[in-house]
């Protein structure tokens, strides 16, 4: 009989299940697990019956373009499960297929356990998830500390595992004076967006403060001929790790980099370059509406990192939220360190083993 089958969609997904792996299996070298795995997953001994690669689509059109397939590949997933009855089942992020194939295997009559790894946000939209995840779900594991409060009015069993970039950052200890650090973003329009205010805003302070210098992350090799030609004569580093431990200061896309930078100590300034119809969409049509979108900032519940959205991003904004940082980066360092403190220091992927284990060996 099978343990444990584990979904994940996407290369997010399979970077938090290969941990998760390691930690059920240090845990109970015994275990029969096979699923949906990504090349990393499959340094395990779990067994793939379906490659992760098989659902890789990008962009909308791409997605309708797969829709056949994409529904195929649901089937077989849910008839798998249906047909081996694992004692559980484990979706990891990719929610919108996590979501609808626990649902169906509730439809379908499945009786084992269902946990989702990393929640969805609900508190940002489709708030009506939440209640869809109750019925079908058994436990939520979460990696934010605030989001449990949202299921409160329902039964579901909500545990905070930790953030898995605590055990992996550490708060650097010194940095580059003068080195402004770039990170435009891991997709195309995001560079063409943000890149060029970014290179704006510190062109501007280069004109006040000369010695300063800039360096930009090129998150994908693919993105560098881009990046090449939008800032054809700067510096340019493809370890953003490595990077994010050197500048006095950063400027950031909106994202997980954010908190990554929060993590490692970096006063940074938030850029979140969107074109008018993205801006629509965002406040009237999915009407996402919050007074903070970093994330950094909804972790603290305060502005730790000035964060500049649409119409109100320019380049002299950034310019000068920068020279604030550069002068005095006491603040900022000190809301850091209150996020850190406010994730803990618990081991996402060794506590997610342990409570998904408590499911299958009640």
């Amino acid at each position: 009989m099978l343990d444990l089958f584990i979904f994940a969609g996407e290369l997010s997904a399979d970077l938090h299940g290969a941990r998760l792996l390691k930690e059920l299996y240090a845990k109970n070298p015994e275990l029969k697990i096979a699923g949906v795995l990504g090349p990393e997953m499959r340094k395990f001994p779990a067994t793939c019956l379906l490659p992760m690669e098989k659902f890789a689509v990008m962009g909308f059109v791409d997605v309708l373009k797969q829709l056949p397939r994409l529904w195929r590949q649901f089937r077989f997933v849910r008839d798998t499960i249906l047909k081996v009855s694992p004692s559980a089942v484990v979706t990891i992020d990719y929610a919108d297929f996590s979501l609808k194939l626990a649902k169906s295997l509730r439809k379908k009559g499945y009786r084992g356990k269902i946990c989702h790894y990393i929640s969805p946000s609900v508190w940002a939209w489709r708030k009506g998830r939440i209640h869809t995840m109750a019925q079908n779900l058994d436990l939520l594991l979460t990696i934010l500390p605030f989001e449990k409060q949202y299921f409160s009015s329902t039964s579901l069993r909500v545990e905070y595992v930790g953030h898995p970039l605590i055990s992996q950052i550490q708060p650097r200890t010194s940095f580059t004076p003068n080195l402004i650090a770039l990170f435009p973003g891991s997709r195309a329009h995001e560079v063409k967006r943000n890149l060029p205010l970014q290179l704006a805003a510190f062109q501007k302070l280069q004109q006040e403060i000369p010695e300063l210098k800039c360096t930009i992350s090129v998150a994908h090799e693919n993105l560098r001929p881009l990046i090449d030609s939008l800032a054809p004569v700067a510096s340019t580093s493809s370890n953003r790790m490595e990077l994010m431990q050197k500048p006095q200061v950063a400027i950031a896309k909106s994202g997980t980099v954010t908190l990554e930078l929060a993590l490692y100590n970096v006063p940074t300034v938030v850029t979140y370059a969107v074109s008018s119809f993205d801006a629509f969409l965002v406040k009237y049509i999915l009407r996402i509406l919050m007074p903070q979108y970093c994330l950094v900032n909804i972790i603290g519940n305060k502005t730790i990192y000035p964060e500049f959205f649409g119409p109100h991003l320019s380049a002299d904004a950034i310019a000068q939220e920068v020279k604030k940082m550069i002068a005095d980066p006491a603040p900022c360092l000190a809301g850091c360190a209150a996020v850190r403190k406010i994730l803990g220091s618990q081991d996402a992927s060794q506590r997610s083993a342990e409570l998904i284990l408590s499911l299958i060996f009640k």
